[in-house]
């Protein structure tokens, strides 16, 4: 993996010593509604780390970690693409930091890694997020009902959207 930069922030490889901040940014209300996590949050984050499928690289601005951001690939030839994933310090919304991130990542494995399509797939109500991933180029499938089990126990919808290279907006 290596160090990526954009307009507002720059993504490196997340490192053990980035557990401490990713996890009090995943306890935060808002990203915990969102993301969930069992009581230890520090071994859940320590094993996306370890997971040898997930490439996690946290997102810094003014040389402080905002967020977090992660790719995984799908390899069969027949349906090859990557998907992100990625959340923001709420502190830090509203500053353009999700959508550089998810614009410089998408850049990245299109021209990088050759895939042609790339999905993500915010919670159906997650307005905030829909709009930020739109303005990258991503486009609405369709909504995937009761697709995740909430922190709340019940099944929420969520909302398929993708991206073929020739729709990333590549400005900011």
């Amino acid at each position: 993996m290596t160090v990526l930069t954009g307009a507002r922030v720059t993504l490196r490889p997340a490192a053990s010593t980035d557990v401490p901040r990713l996890v009090a940014i995943r306890s935060t209300p808002e990203v915990h509604h969102r993301w969930g996590g069992g009581e230890d949050l520090a071994r859940e984050v320590a094993a996306d780390l370890a997971d040898g499928d997930l490439h996690l690289y946290v997102i810094e601005a003014g040389g402080h970690v905002v967020g977090a951001i992660q790719w995984a690939a799908e390899h069969d030839p027949q349906y090859r693409h990557a998907s992100i994933d990625i959340y923001v310090d709420p502190a830090h919304h509203g500053r353009g930091y999700g959508t550089d991130a998810v614009r410089t990542l998408a850049r990245h494995l299109l021209d990088d890694h050759g895939h042609h399509r790339l999905v993500i797939d915010p919670a159906a109500d997650n307005a905030a997020a829909i709009a930020c991933y739109a303005k990258v180029g991503f486009r609405p499938v369709g909504v995937m009902r009761q697709y995740e089990r909430g922190p709340d126990g019940a099944w929420h919808d969520g909302l398929l959207m993708d991206l073929l290279a020739a729709d990333l907006v590549d400005r900011p």
